[in-house]
Order: C-alpha cells, then sequence, then structure tokens
C-alpha cells in the first residue's frame, strides 16, 4: 500500500485541533463526510483507529497522540511555506508571523504594529500569542519578540532594552486599602493579583528577593494569563505586578517601588536564513526601534 496523502494528515491534524468532525471540516473547508472519509481512509492505511468514539465526544487514541508532534511540525513547515512563497510572488508584500508574550501581544506590540501598517499596508501580519517559546528553529514563527536572551542557534537577534517590573494599584484601591508599608503588609491587609500554575511566572520569579518565597498561595486573585492580571489591577481587584511603562499607561500608582522590583530583558530575534527577505528586515527592523522606544519609557 502507498503511502498515505498529506491531505489526509492535514484533516487528521485539523480533528485534533478542532475536537470533532464538524469543526475541523469548516476550518479545512471540507463538508464532513469528505473529512471523515479522510480520517477512515487514514486509519485503514496505518492499521489502528486514531480515536475512540464516545457519546462525549472523539478522544485520541495513543497512536494519533504519538502522530500529534509530527503533525504539528508539518503544518508549521506547510504554513511556512506558504508565507515563503506568498512573499516571492509579492516583492512589496506577503506575510510576516510574529511570536509574543501574551502581554507583549496584547498590550505592547499593537501600537508598534500599527505604526508598521501605517508604512507597508502590503504586508500582512500573523501574531501567535504564548508564553511558550516558539521555536524559530522549526519556522513557528518567522521573528520572535521574547523576554530573555534567546538560545537557539543560527538567529539573528537584537537586544532592545530591558523592561521594569514593579507593583501597581489603581487610585481608588488604595484609597479603599490604604498604602502598604512593607512587604510583610502585603499578605494579611491586601488583596494580590498573581500566577496560578504556569512555570514562566514562576521562573522569572525565582531571582527575586522579597524576604519570603512567593507562592501562588498568597495570591487573592490567579491567572497565567498576564493579560487578565493587568484587566484585574485596572479593575481594582488588587496588586498586581506590572512593567512600568504600562502602569504609567493607564495611571495607576506604584506600591512598594523601593521593596520590589525585577527587570526582564527584551529581544527580537529571527532565523539567519530570513536576512535577505525585504519584509522579514523590515518588520525587523521596526520592532528593534518601536520597542526601543518602549523601553525607555519603562525607566524608573
Amino acid at each position: 500500500m502507498s503511502d498515505p496523502a498529506w491531505d489526509l494528515f492535514q484533516s487528521l491534524h485539523a480533528v485534533m485541533q478542532a475536537g470533532s468532525f464538524s469543526a475541523a471540516a469548516r476550518a479545512r473547508g471540507l463538508t464532513q463526510p469528505t473529512l471523515g472519509r479522510h480520517i477512515e481512509a487514514l486509519e485503514t492505511a496505518l492499521g489502528a483507529p486514531l480515536f475512540v468514539r464516545s457519546p462525549r465526544g472523539l478522544t485520541p487514541t495513543d497512536l494519533a497522540q504519538t502522530l500529534k508532534p509530527h503533525l504539528e511540525e508539518m503544518a508549521a513547515a506547510a504554513a511556512c511555506a506558504i508565507r515563503d512563497a506568498s512573499g516571492v510572488a509579492d516583492t512589496k508584500g506577503g506575510v510576516v508571523r510574529l511570536a509574543a508574550s501574551d502581554i507583549m501581544g496584547a498590550e505592547v506590540l499593537p501600537p508598534i504594529l500599527a505604526e508598521f501598517v501605517k508604512l507597508h499596508p502590503d504586508i500582512q501580519i500573523e501574531l501567535v500569542l504564548s508564553n511558550k517559546t516558539e521555536d524559530l528553529s522549526r519556522r513557528d514563527a518567522d521573528i520572535a519578540v521574547r523576554m530573555m536572551r534567546p538560545t537557539q542557534g543560527s538567529l539573528v537577534a537584537r537586544k532592545v532594552g530591558t523592561t521594569g517590573v514593579g507593583f501597581y494599584a489603581t487610585p481608588d484601591y488604595i484609597e479603599r486599602r490604604g498604602m502598604p508599608t512593607s512587604i510583610d503588609d502585603l499578605e494579611p491587609n491586601h488583596l494580590l493579583i498573581g500566577f496560578d500554575r504556569a512555570r514562566p511566572a514562576i521562573e522569572a520569579l525565582e531571582g527575586v528577593n522579597v524576604g519570603r518565597e512567593i507562592t501562588r498561595e498568597i495570591f487573592n486573585f490567579r491567572t497565567d494569563n498576564d493579560a487578565a492580571q493587568i484587566a484585574a489591577v485596572r479593575a481594582g481587584l488588587g496588586i498586581g505586578a506590572i512593567q512600568h511603562a504600562l502602569g504609567r499607561r493607564y495611571g495607576l500608582v506604584p506600591v512598594l517601588a523601593n521593596a520590589f522590583h525585577f527587570e526582564l530583558e527584551m529581544w527580537v530575534a529571527m532565523p539567519e536564513t530570513l536576512k535577505g527577505s525585504r519584509r522579514m528586515r523590515l518588520m525587523f527592523d521596526h520592532l528593534v526601534e518601536g520597542l526601543s522606544r518602549f523601553a525607555a519609557e519603562g525607566r524608573r
């Protein structure tokens, strides 16, 4: 029997992402019966089932779970090929896929990218938000904004500065609860906003000395979404750690500025192989300039 066609694996990847045949069919622009036939054909070719059907939905089998990382790599490579082909076909336009953390993508990059679009309206932007470090060597993204020094080889990387982080709250919260006088005053007398279970947040705080261990239990409001943490602080739910530039932008009040402060490096990186691409170079240089300005705003 010949090897299964890539089209069948695309359908499997769609089902794994969407969780149902109907949603996967819509995502692929196929009818549900056609997508179902793809999965059946793939199961026949592989000699084993890929999903267990039950009233609760589809459960991927061990075989499907084993294939998942390979499907993601294949999908990323296909998307990368489409982006590169679009750039070759249109030397003035094309697609740039950016990766950034939740907070950078939601709060910092939009005005910088708005400036870019005014200058280069023919270039399309795809923005991937995740606190997971995207693998540029696999071309999960073309350019990444990272809050730590890149460690992968064969990258063009530029440090654009550092962004300081401190405690902030709304003026209304401070009026209601009072200004903390020390770190020890925080936990018994104030409402704290912070992480839930995310390892990146815990690792970022490992070098911060506040006189006690920082664990999830000290927070009254817990979420691993950085943008949701900022929204909670702005809504007056409590005190949270926010980049200085964003705290000033939203009229928040610094809390215990001399007792709690740390800095994160900001880097822009892309694979060396993309240096010759006009649109990649334009985006890279624009991000370096825009984020350098943001870093200057965040100095204490």
